[in-house]
């Protein structure tokens, strides 16, 4: 097995086993007691591969990374030059063995994306309108399809439970080590694996679509861009070089010995500024994504890292989005009965994309109300909607919209923490429909954790009204809110922030523009909304606002480990270079500590992989610390925020 994986990293790194069978040879030439043709022997190689590698050093000028190669390819030469032809071939070995380092350590970064393509469905079993089974690849599977996904088997794209039951395994998509209990009708997520039962579902995605495929998607655009603190280890290079020759030169000078410049410059090689840098980020992202948090890019991990204020929306994001309907309210004795009234205001929010309307249409759904036929449908964003209903025309939204729409209006008197949707009926007000969607469980602790990270200021932005805004910014603890915002006022109040970065966290598509104008946005992607999850730079795969307080941690964490490697490297190649100065050090030996040093620096740039919990990552309902919300204030209204 030995001998297979050697001939296998020999044909993957060439070079290594090029430098590796040299140094055999030049070895048994110096033992058989040839030493003018080791010497030459291994100049000759030493500087075949300097001039090879200098093709690659005037690339890297030309995009402006520079100083690993023009150090280690002069340090090479003035090896070769004063006849130190062993410490040529260890510093060969360092510069091609650096390729190979940088490719073990980026494999081990990003092991939970490879661990997601290895475990990529390929095939999925349909069943046929025949009660047949068919396996078709999973790039055939349609929308609508039935699937069949046997025990212990991968989902092959999301979908919607069809069996009564069913337990999944999400850990390698959330992090989550227990498996999830779904029931009938609950969606279930591409690349969870199956328990013990086979149960069916029915399609909902293609697999392009799916959230396996997204999640993948986005880690590779992650591993791909280069985030500033990589680019500042790049500019780094250039004054660790400009030092490195100044102390070899004058090494030389004082001492008079050539030999001493060599010194010098085999241990200055700064290998952990171009790879331990990235091989962090890398690592971070992936820590990320493993936690149910998928970071777009790289730069958003230091922009995370630095978070000072936190903008949150309401609906779906401080609150859990799941609206329920505690009483209908006729707003005369002429009005329609509850249950018409429900109904109408049902069968018109089918063509809204609020999160209030799915709460409406599950409502009538549990009193057996029918929806029923509408058309000229009109929503008006973050107002509410407009249809005609059968025979009637139909207004459903906040208490200005209906208001303008209607006559006889009257303002519902609410109790903390409730909300109202406001329902016209033919030009007249009809009722009111009275919601309440408290406030997560969570979201205290969450906010406390942000306190804990750093974040200094944290703030309300909702389209909803003003009193239903502070009820639950009281609850959670915040004292500064902004209320009944459009789209457009959203975008100018994060834009005035003074106390950056800001970060905004948010779920519904009213939030894509603001999303996309904070220095970081965090979208609640798990009810999948499309337009805020494309416009963020951060997307939270599970409906847990606590993630948001995870992805700050991680920020954090993987930018100290970066900034960390980066000066390890340099203070360390400092302290040899010195003692290089003084001869401490022969060339053999620093180019043999400075390949340590290299290992050293990248050892600990995987520790943002992290090993611990990252705080802030108490799931919804965890335990009872996550429970505490502060008492209402005030009484609330509605809007559609």
């Amino acid at each position: 097995m030995s001998e297979v994986r050697l001939f296998t990293l020999a044909r993957r790194y060439p070079l290594v086993g090029a430098i590796l069978l040299v140094g055999l040879l030049v070895a048994v030439l110096v033992l058989s007691g040839q030493d003018a043709a080791a010497q030459g022997f291994a100049s000759i190689f030493a500087l075949a591969v300097a001039l090879y590698r200098a093709g690659s050093m005037v690339k890297d000028l030309f995009r402006g990374r520079w100083g690993i190669d023009l150090l280690a390819i002069t340090a090479i030469g003035a090896t070769v030059v004063v006849g130190e032809y062993i410490a040529a071939l260890v510093i060969v070995l360092m510069l091609t063995g650096g390729e190979a380092l940088e490719d073990y350590a980026q494999g081990r970064a990003t092991r939970e994306l490879t661990d997601l393509l290895k475990r990529s469905p390929r095939n999925a079993h349909r069943v046929e309108p025949s009660g047949d089974l068919v396996d078709i690849a999973v790039e055939d599977v349609n929308p609508g399809d039935v699937l069949l996904v046997k025990p212990a088997e991968t989902v092959p794209v999301d979908g919607e439970l069809l069996s009564g039951a069913g337990s999944f395994d999400e850990s390698a998509l959330t992090g989550e080590s227990l498996p999830v209990e779904r029931s009938r009708g609950g969606s279930v997520l591409s690349g969870t694996v199956n328990g013990p039962a086979a149960v069916r579902i029915k399609a909902t995605a293609t697999a392009k679509e799916s959230q396996y495929s997204q999640i993948v998607a986005l880690v590779q655009e992650a591993a791909a861009s280069r985030a500033p603190t990589v680019r500042l280890a790049d500019r780094y290079a250039i004054p660790f070089t400009v030092v490195a020759f100044a102390m070899a030169g004058v090494a030389w000078f004082i001492s008079g010995d050539p030999v001493r410049f060599v010194e010098v410059l085999v241990v200055a090689t700064p290998c952990p500024l171009l790879i331990a840098a990235p091989v962090a980020f890398l690592a971070g992202t992936s820590r990320a994504a493993k936690a149910g948090v998928i970071i777009k890019n790289a730069g958003t991990l230091e922009q995370l890292s630095k978070v000072r204020t936190a903008v949150f929306d309401k609906t779906g994001t401080l609150t859990a989005g799941k609206p329920t309907l505690v009483a209908v309210r006729r707003a005369g004795s002429d009005s329609p009965s509850e249950e018409t009234l429900l109904q109408l205001a049902a069968s018109a929010e089918q063509f809204s994309s609020h999160v209030f309307a799915t709460s409406v249409m599950a409502s009538a759904a549990e009193r057996g109300l029918p929806l029923l036929p509408s058309t000229a449908a009109t929503e008006h964003a973050t107002n509410g909607v407009a249809a005609r209903v059968g025979y009637h025309d139909v207004v459903v939204g906040k208490a200005a919209f209906v208001r303008e729409q209607t006559t006889g209006f009257e303002q519902s008197e609410l109790a903390g923490g409730q909300l109202a949707i406001y329902v016209g009926v033919d030009g007249r007000y009809a009722g009111t429909l009275i919601m309440s969607d408290p406030l997560r469980v969570n979201a205290v602790d969450t906010l406390e954790k942000l306190r804990d990270l750093g974040v200094r200021e944290s703030l309300l932005l909702t389209g909803d009204a003003e009193s239903t805004a502070r009820s639950i910014a009281a609850q959670a603890g915040m004292e500064t809110v902004l209320a009944e915002c459009l789209p457009g006022d959203k975008v100018r109040a994060v834009a005035g922030l003074k106390t950056r970065p800001v970060m905004m966290v948010g779920d519904g598509v009213n939030d894509a523009p603001v999303l996309a104008a904070a220095d970081v946005g965090i979208a609640m992607g798990a009810r999948g909304a499309t337009a805020a999850s494309e416009s963020a730079d951060v997307v939270i795969l599970l409906d847990d606002l606590s993630k948001v307080a995870v992805a700050v941690d991680v920020g954090q964490y993987t930018l100290r480990i970066a900034r960390t490697s980066i000066w390890t490297g340099i203070l360390l190649s400092l302290v040899l270079m010195v003692f290089a100065s003084w001869g401490f050090i022969v060339p053999v030996t620093g180019a043999l500590l400075q390949e340590l040093v290299d290992l050293a620096t990248i050892l600990n740039a995987l520790r943002a992989l992290g090993k611990k919990q990252p705080r802030g990552s108490r799931p919804e309902g965890a335990g009872p610390s996550s429970a505490r919300v502060r008492p209402p204030a005030q009484n609330a209204g509605r809007a559609r925020g």
